[in-house]
């Protein structure tokens, strides 16, 4: 749908956040609606319902309006067919099967929220596909909407190996900086690289994934300095961030910038996330430094989990080295308790005030984990 705005906008820079924000006046809206094969009267009925500020001009805000509406949008989306002559919808309506399939899907998500509230947990949904992923950012967006309103519960998570990472959580962060709900992020780095990249040669378009790997790292960078500014300028914690990742390198350059902008640990408002029993000295080292760190446990089938397992591998295969590495570390400990005749050690507990020095991580050889 953003892509469509950008079309009708004439807007080719991809960025949604220039200076000039683009807008669609009425005139400029019917004019390309009806070269589609839009009638006049449906163009005017479609832009008023969209024109909430009643100004004959739509920007994206008032776009993303289209994905609230309950009217069947396929009635304003119609082309001739070359063959027939007459007007056939672009947009296929779901069957009723279909229909009842997203009613009960949206019933079980709400189900789900309404018990996270009421117990305090948070819901952190995950990333699919590039085709997959705006309707479940979009469901998401509507979950925060719903449900974070006193702090956040529902977390998006956004892939930063996409040329788009950017201006999709930007958007986000703006719509719920308007709307006036907590906004819940995690950040990764992305998991399905190779299928994307095959997937976009043999349809033809562009790769949507960033060339280099540093590249990816620049998109990293970029996109936790843009949560940074809106937890600050926000404040009472109603924007968190969860930074999912294995990359000890990383985690040292979030903790540089959370000092940059004046963010403890204390603040609650950024934590980080790793599998369980993957880099564990990133972890315990994080824990002890007093940030807020989770280990977080795949579970089901075998069937379903491995996959899941495999993919973790696959965008990463410095793990393989990293369990290497975490080996060498506890054998390294056991001999120091042996010598030391130091059977249990309990570390210090973290001061609860002011920001704990940046935790003390081995280096890597090879830091290339999400």
């Amino acid at each position: 749908m953003r892509e469509f705005f950008r079309m009708l906008a004439e807007d080719t820079s991809y960025n949604i956040f220039q200076a000039t924000v683009p807008k669609i006046k009425r005139d400029q809206f019917l004019v390309k609606m009806m070269k589609m094969g839009m009638e006049e009267a449906k163009c005017h009925e479609f832009f008023s319902m969209m024109d909430a500020d009643l100004d004959n001009e739509i920007d994206l805000f008032e776009w993303e309006k289209l994905l609230n509406m309950k009217e069947n949008m396929s009635q304003y989306f119609q082309l001739p067919n070359p063959k027939t002559g007459k007007l056939e919808p672009i947009i296929a309506p779901l069957t009723d099967e279909e229909q009842e399939q997203f009613q009960n899907m949206l019933r079980r998500i709400n189900i789900i929220a309404e018990h996270a509230t009421f117990r305090n947990v948070r819901i952190m949904v995950d990333a699919e596909q590039s085709y997959f992923q705006p309707a479940i950012n979009r469901l998401v967006i509507e979950l925060m909407r719903r449900f974070n309103h006193e702090k956040s519960i529902i977390f998006n998570t956004y892939q930063c190996y996409l040329k788009g990472a950017y201006d999709s959580i930007k958007m986000d962060l703006e719509f719920a900086k308007r709307s006036d709900f907590f906004f819940g992020g995690k950040l990764v780095r992305g998991a399905y690289m190779e299928q994307e990249r095959a997937r976009a040669k043999g349809l033809g378009y562009a790769d949507l994934i960033c060339p280099t790997y540093d590249a990816t790292n620049e998109m990293y960078i970029k996109v936790v300095d843009l949560c940074m500014q809106h937890i600050l300028e926000r404040r009472q914690q109603k924007v968190a961030i969860m930074l999912a990742t294995h990359n000890e390198n990383t985690v040292r350059m979030v903790i540089k910038k959370m000092e940059e902008y004046g963010i403890g640990p204390q603040d609650k408002v950024i934590c980080f996330g790793q599998l369980l029993g993957m880099c564990d000295q990133v972890s315990f080292s994080l824990g002890q430094a007093g940030y807020s760190v989770y280990k977080y446990v795949p579970y089901g089938s075998v069937d379903k989990v491995i996959p899941y397992l495999s993919r973790r591998a696959q965008e990463n295969k410095s793990l393989l080295q990293g369990a290497v590495k975490e080996r060498q570390l506890l054998v390294s400990e056991v001999k120091r308790r042996i010598r030391n005749f130091e059977w249990s050690r309990r570390p210090p507990p973290a001061t609860p005030q002011g920001t704990p020095p940046p935790p003390a991580m081995p280096h890597a050889s090879s830091p290339r984990a999400v």
